[in-house]
């Protein structure tokens, strides 16, 4: 097996400093921006330590270009996968010679506006723009300035860089196909949910690859918000009146729920019921057993939204694209052949 490669972020993680801090450092531009000593001493030697590379630069910037990515988004603090976004976005401009500055605004169009005054200050290249809702994707007018992608929303304005929800939904299905599922399947989760157009392109997915193989959907429940107390309430509702054989909740927290509620019942996953989810959050690891889930592909959003952005910097306009970014399935122990 070969060694794993050390990232830019592993150095900055070790030295206990920002991503952005550690490629100052590891550029050679530290004194330039008033990196203290012995911040710089600290990444240079964890870096020698982890045995760190720098990557040969894939990309040359044309003169006149400041070298600088902004990164502005609605949420870098609350949802639990933003900084796996932002570790490759950095790392993905380090390998083009850029260097990421990252801004968090709330969705306060007052913090926006100020982030993109100082992005023009300080002559920024291009802007990476995530809002907090996928509902939302306006771009604010001060980030218009400079290119700009707009990361986990769409726009025909503009290039954006989503995961590929549909896909997915594709892949769930089929987990669940494989395994001998094609009676039974209820959906937890399904319906409009706040702030985004996940459940219902994650259902259409899902509901191609049952209807091309035949296999019957025989009931969908719409959960207001996708928590574990919803995914409980709407299993437990269930249970009142029929026996599924498999329960593919819409996300990973409904899972949660759902587990608990069976449990109440004195069924068990997956021998009794077949359970599977969507995002690949930590709850999906300590559930027992495991959940199998189709992830969010967090680190490769973030460098797949820097390189559309390097491309766009580099090369020029381009035609606005949606480009979508497949979502893995992380097998666990949750799905099994339904019992006859």
């Amino acid at each position: 097996m070969g060694r794993t490669r050390v990232t830019l972020a592993d150095v900055a993680a070790a030295s206990g400093v920002s991503v952005t801090t550690a490629s100052l450092v590891l550029t050679g531009r530290a004194r330039e921006l008033r990196i203290s000593a012995e911040a710089e001493r600290r990444v240079r030697s964890t870096a020698q330590r982890l045995g760190y590379r720098r990557p040969a630069t894939t990309t040359a910037p044309p003169a006149g270009l400041t070298r600088t990515i902004g990164f502005v988004t609605g949420a870098v603090a609350s949802p639990e996968w933003a900084g796996e976004v932002v570790k490759g976005a950095a790392d993905a401009a380090y390998r083009h010679g850029f260097l990421l500055f990252v801004g968090e605004t709330g969705g306060d169009p007052e913090i926006e506006r100020t982030l993109a005054d100082e992005l023009r200050d300080r002559r920024a290249d291009g802007v990476v723009f995530a809002p907090a809702h996928t509902t939302a994707p306006a771009v604010p007018a001060g980030l218009r300035d400079a290119p700009v992608v707009l990361l986990n929303a769409a726009s025909a304005a503009v290039p954006s860089v989503l995961p590929d929800e549909v896909r997915a939904g594709r892949s769930a299905a089929r987990v669940l196909l494989a395994a001998g599922h094609d009676r039974g399947i209820h959906l937890i989760g399904a319906g409009p949910v706040p702030h985004g157009s996940a459940a219902a392109e994650r259902l259409l997915g899902l509901r191609q690859v049952f209807a091309a193989a035949g296999a019957e959907v025989a009931g969908a429940l719409w959960c207001p918000e996708w928590t574990p107390e919803h995914g409980f309430d709407a299993t437990a509702r269930l249970l009142r009146t029929q026996c599924p054989k498999a329960l593919v909740c819409l996300d990973d927290h409904l899972a949660l729920g759902a587990y608990q509620a069976l449990a109440e019942a004195g069924l068990s996953v997956p021998r009794d019921v077949s359970v599977i989810g969507f995002e690949g959050h930590p709850v999906a690891s300590w559930l027992r057993p495991r959940l199998t889930t189709v992830a969010l592909p967090h680190r490769e959003l973030g460098e797949r939204a820097v390189e559309v952005l390097v491309d766009l910097v580099v090369r020029g306009a381009r035609p606005p694209v949606v480009h979508r970014v497949p979502m893995p399935v992380r097998e666990g122990g949750s799905v099994a052949p339904p019992r006859r």
